[in-house]
């Protein structure tokens, strides 16, 4: 069984559509988280500017090169302190619910935002407060993905609200839905506190909400100057055999996109992805 590797599309350099999705072809990626913001500047990609034959456009210019659009990312702030802002970043998330089918794509991913934007790490976020306000916008996301048949990608991170994978179960109970999905991010739940160890995290989050994985992010870590430093798949620590030995069976086909990981490292990593899943009986 083959490794099913993508890219976060705004990782390969700002190109013009046909170009961009050429340079994702000619790699032997198969499919591409796609920020319509990030990798189409020049394109007008702000709340209101989404219609189905926009999303057909983009959309076919991929499936002609056989490339699946993954996720479709709209990383907002769902709990940003002004309810005017957040109540736009919910809405433009509603926008890419609404249109996701059009571009050929079934899961609109985002992370559960910051109490304080302009900081990216406090620990404000693991409060309870942070954690019910992000129920309360995840749920309207949930219900809007309900009538459009599509999925909501949560991605957990250690400086959000949803910061370990216990905060992750908790927001699946709390919002029983099967349109409310996981992108899982094994570097993201790393700290300080944790990486020596990080095969047992690897494996809760596994056992708490294995079965509710729609994608697999891939990036690397090391440690440099007491903090957790993100650098390119396989330069670092990140023990892709317990992640890949734990998915391997149970995730046929799960796409493992790279994240973080840019040119001129693109073809080391999937070697080293295509290398580690290989070697797992």
């Amino acid at each position: 069984m083959s490794l099913n590797i993508g890219i976060r599309a705004h990782d390969i350099d700002n190109l013009p559509l046909e170009e961009l999705v050429s340079v994702i072809a000619s790699k032997g990626l198969t499919a591409v988280q796609l920020a319509l913001g990030k990798s189409f500047r020049e394109m007008n990609t702000s709340l209101g500017s989404l219609s189905p034959g926009f999303a057909h456009h983009i959309g076919s210019v991929f499936k002609q090169k056989g490339i699946q659009i993954a996720i479709l990312g709209c990383y907002i702030n769902m709990i940003h302190p002004d309810c005017h802002v957040r109540r736009k970043e919910l809405e433009r998330f509603k926008e890419h619910i609404r249109f996701a089918r059009d571009f050929g794509c079934s899961i609109v991913g985002t992370e559960t935002g910051n109490v304080n934007p302009d900081i990216v790490y406090t620990e404000e976020n693991f409060k309870e407060q942070p954690f019910y306000e992000v129920v309360e916008s995840v749920k309207e996301l949930v219900e809007e993905a309900e009538k459009f048949g599509v999925i909501v990608g949560i991605e957990g991170g250690i400086n959000h609200p949803i910061h370990t994978p216990q905060r992750m179960k908790r927001l699946l109970e709390e919002i029983p839905s099967n349109h409310l999905q996981v992108i899982y991010d094994p570097a993201n739940f790393i700290s300080m506190d944790n990486y020596e160890h990080q095969e047992e995290v690897i494996q809760e989050a596994i056992e708490l909400f294995g079965d509710k994985i729609v994608a697999l992010h891939a990036k690397d870590f090391i440690i440099e100057n007491n903090w957790v430093k993100i650098v390119p798949v396989g330069q670092g620590l990140l023990n892709y055999e317990v992640i890949f030995k734990s998915i391997k069976q149970k995730k046929p086909f799960l796409n493992v996109l790279m994240e973080g990981t840019r040119e001129p490292y693109i073809d080391g990593s999937m070697k080293y992805l295509k290398e580690k899943y290989s070697n797992i009986k």
